[in-house]
């Protein structure tokens, strides 16, 4: 049953995702840490932070973190990695094949632009799911943010960034 409810989940994400893995972030974490509590909003903060850093997709990243600790096997993380990638394939599939052909319709046009600002909502919700007193242990982890977003603001460069937030963490809390 658990494998049915992980596949459901994941295939809604995949389904209602626009715009990406960060708007795809308060999809995720409503699904998997509000309604069914698979995992806490720290690890879910975890998982984001992991996502970004490796190779890949954040939402195929997590769906593949998450079918795992759910389900303590490779076939959970298989079926929701599976489940997210679906809709979208699909999707993509199908509006290839006509979207040369409409691109420059008004309908297609006044759609795409309909949905830029329900991008940048998602975006900033998900900005807001995670900055919570539980994901932020200290005063500490709020200066490496506010210090990390204006750096980034600044054009400094993202790798660098994440290096160096990671030694400052290393030194800070320990090994």
């Amino acid at each position: 049953m658990i494998y049915l409810q992980l596949f459901y989940s994941y295939l809604k994400i995949g389904f209602f995702g626009f715009g990406g893995g960060y708007a795809m972030l308060s999809l995720i974490q409503n699904e998997v840490v509000v309604k069914h509590d698979w995992i806490s909003n720290s690890e879910f903060a975890d998982i984001v932070a992991i996502s970004q850093m490796t190779p890949g997709p954040i939402a195929i990243n997590s769906a593949t973190y998450v079918g795992y600790v759910v389900t303590g096997d490779i076939w959970g993380s298989l079926i929701a990695t599976f489940a997210v990638c679906l809709p979208p394939l699909t999707l993509m599939l199908l509006i290839t094949r006509f979207y040369m052909t409409l691109k420059d319709n008004l309908y297609v046009k006044s759609a795409m632009h309909g949905m830029q600002p329900m991008v940048i909502a998602m975006i900033a919700a998900a900005a807001v799911i995670l900055i919570t007193p539980e994901t932020f242990i200290d005063t500490t982890s709020w200066i490496i943010m506010g210090v990390t977003l204006i750096a980034s603001i600044k054009k400094v460069n993202p790798i660098l960034l994440i290096v160096l937030s990671g030694i400052a963490g290393l030194l800070i809390y320990g090994l």
